[in-house]
């Protein structure tokens, strides 16, 4: 993050750079240190905390404001750090089962991407089998040679969605699937032909596509590189849901209405990537994910990822609009 110096620091600045110095990056996340954290700045401002498990996989920890704020009662923060805000003293109704402002990404242009979906992540290991022996032979029906005609299947399809996002202007990386090969196994020696080899692809599944008819191709590639040729799921999401983003949805219409009277251009897109969100839609909870950050390149687990010291305390301000407006929202009567 950009700054004019420690002498000249925005104490949200400072409090942001202490949060960022925990270590709760993967493979080994110290989410225990960034709960204790939030914990610990809650008890400073007067604030009691509970952890609550709303799905699996899902923890959150829950700093609930003192009777004297008039509006904004509590905050969930999840598992991986998502801020969720929670109005007990507007909602008569489970906050759980209300709405979720979940993780969102940058915008390198004056817009602000908001997501109202996002594409199942599917992980597939496909293994293929055949014949051993030794390097100097010319060996058929080898598991590599079998394993290669998947690969390339698979390939093709992404270039084939690329294309459809390249020639298309209205389409954005959402919207078409995506997959890439990450990991490839197999051999113990130079001078030996494997009788077993494999490849991971990560998928990301586009909501409107039939995930039948998607698991129904992946076998029939592996079908036809030959015998011996299988996969298996690593992870697999089968519920993509969309939140609506019109006036039949009393939560868009009240995030909409604060960016328009802020005069914040909107650009509703489905979330390349997966979050949390999806959990809580599966189950019937609106959710939207925006994180108010543009003329910010996307460098979401990139090298040097990095966020001007301006755009985070606009961001900041955005939020003291955006949650007062969404504490608003009468519950709907399915929700009483």
């Amino acid at each position: 993050m950009t700054s004019k110096g420690p002498e000249e620091e925005h104490p949200s600045v400072t409090l942001f750079r202490q949060y960022l110095r925990i270590r709760t990056v993967q493979p080994k996340p110290d989410y225990g240190a960034a709960v204790a954290f939030l914990e610990e700045r809650a008890r400073q401002l007067g604030l009691s905390c509970q952890k609550v498990e709303v799905a699996p996989g899902y923890v959150v920890t829950v700093l609930t404001w003192p009777g004297t704020n008039p509006t904004l009662s509590s905050i969930l923060l999840n598992s991986h750090t998502d801020v969720v805000p929670v109005f007990k003293e507007y909602w008569s109704h489970d906050p759980f089962e209300a709405f979720k402002d979940s993780e969102g990404l940058a915008n390198p242009t004056d817009a602000f991407t908001v997501f109202y979906s996002e594409r199942s992540p599917w992980w597939v290991r496909i293994t293929s089998t055949g014949r051993p022996g030794h390097g100097s032979r010319f060996i058929e029906d080898t598991a590599a040679e079998k394993l290669h005609k998947v690969v390339s299947s698979i390939l093709a399809f992404r270039e084939k969605e690329w294309q459809r996002l390249q020639s298309n202007p209205h389409l954005k990386e959402g919207a078409v699937t995506s997959v890439n090969l990450t990991k490839l196994e197999g051999g113990v020696a130079y001078n030996v032909v494997p009788a077993t080899m494999s490849a991971s692809f990560d998928f990301r599944v586009a909501p409107d596509v039939d995930l039948k008819a998607f698991e129904e191709q992946l076998q029939s590639w592996c079908q036809a590189a030959g015998e011996g040729v299988t996969f298996e799921f690593g992870q697999k999401w089968t519920q993509p849901q969309v939140t609506p983003t019109d006036d039949s949805n009393p939560w868009w219409a009240a995030f909409s209405g604060v960016c328009k009277d802020l005069n914040l251009t909107l650009e509703p897109e489905i979330c390349p990537a997966a979050t949390d969100s999806r959990y809580l839609r599966a189950v019937g909870v609106p959710a939207l994910g925006f994180s108010p950050m543009n003329r910010t390149p996307v460098l979401l687990h990139d090298h040097d990822e990095r966020l001007h010291e301006a755009v985070f305390l606009r961001g900041v301000d955005i939020y003291t609009h955006l949650l007062p407006a969404l504490a608003s929202v009468p519950a709907l009567p399915s929700e009483s």
